[in-house]
Order: C-alpha cells, then structure tokens, then sequence
C-alpha cells in the first residue's frame, strides 16, 4: 500500500486527473470532459442529485474516484475507479461505502449498477455488499460490443412495498 489515502468531494480542478485515470483504466470508453463537468453542475447545492468524489494519496495523487446519480428513489452508481496500484486495498469498497451512504441521504430506495460482464473483480465487490445480477445489456460498451450486467440493491431501511417515493 502506498500510504493513507483521503476521500473527499470531486471538484471541477480534479476533472485533469480525473481523465487521466479514467484513460488509463478504461481506454476504448472512457468519459470526456464534458460528461464529468455535466454531471458535476448537478453535485452540490440543495437540489443536488448527484455525489461525485475523489480518492488522494497524502502527496496528491489522485488514485480513485465514483460518481453516484439520485432521482425518484433510485440511485445508479454512475462511474467507479481504483489505480491499478491500489487494488487489493479495501479502496473499491471505500468508494462504494460513501456512494451507498448518499443514496440513503438521497432516499434511495434501490441502487442500480451496470458492470462489464468480464469484469469480475468488480462483480464480486458488488455482490459483497449485496448487489444482485438483475439482467444484462447487450452490447453496452463500446467498442467491442461488451455486454453489461445490470445489479440492483434494495437499500436497508426502505420497504419495496411502502408508499413512499
């Protein structure tokens, strides 16, 4: 492990790095500038639907980072990274644990993910913190016409026949 690392707010300043990373882990789709700077317009203030943030080594150097989406009582983990050089580190779970924790502040009442269906490292971490395999979507990474598995959490607390929402 390369030291402790902090989690905290995405900012507009971390979109560079950000990129960086995003490049490196995921080169044939990875997210433009503009998709981070839209989904940043909606991450703060009092309507706020949308949690970004940021993992930083204590030199900072930006390792990770996740983005959740909030509408209606559902949340969609919208992105999620870890460097290389930090897998194996509990980070992943680290990230996921603050998204997870906002959907319950955004009343979520379930959670929705897309993951790579070759993506198993990813899948496991999720089914570790009770997402379950949903469906697919065929076809839904491009290049390469990569199916996605569709995983759903019911956050604890909500009662999927209540009334609210």
């Amino acid at each position: 492990m390369t030291g402790a690392v902090e989690l905290r707010e995405m900012r507009w300043w971390d979109i560079p790095p950000v990129l960086a990373l995003e490049d490196e882990l995921f080169p044939e789709d990875a997210w433009s500038a503009g998709m981070f700077w839209s989904e940043l317009a909606h991450a703060r203030g009092p309507r706020a639907t949308r949690r970004y943030l940021v993992a930083e080594t204590a030199d900072g150097r930006l390792v990770g980072y996740a983005g959740l989406a909030a509408a209606g009582g559902l949340g969609d983990v919208q992105t999620i990274a870890v460097a290389r050089d930090q897998w194996g580190t509990g980070l992943g779970a680290r990230l996921l644990t603050d998204l997870l924790h906002h959907a319950t502040a955004f009343e979520c009442e379930e959670v929705l993910l897309e993951v790579r269906v070759d993506n198993t490292r990813a899948q496991k971490l999720y089914e570790r913190f009770g997402f379950e395999p949903i469906g697919f979507r065929r076809g839904y990474y491009q290049p390469g016409n990569v199916d996605a598995l569709v995983m759903r959490l019911t956050v604890q607390g909500t009662e999927t026949d209540s009334d609210g929402c």
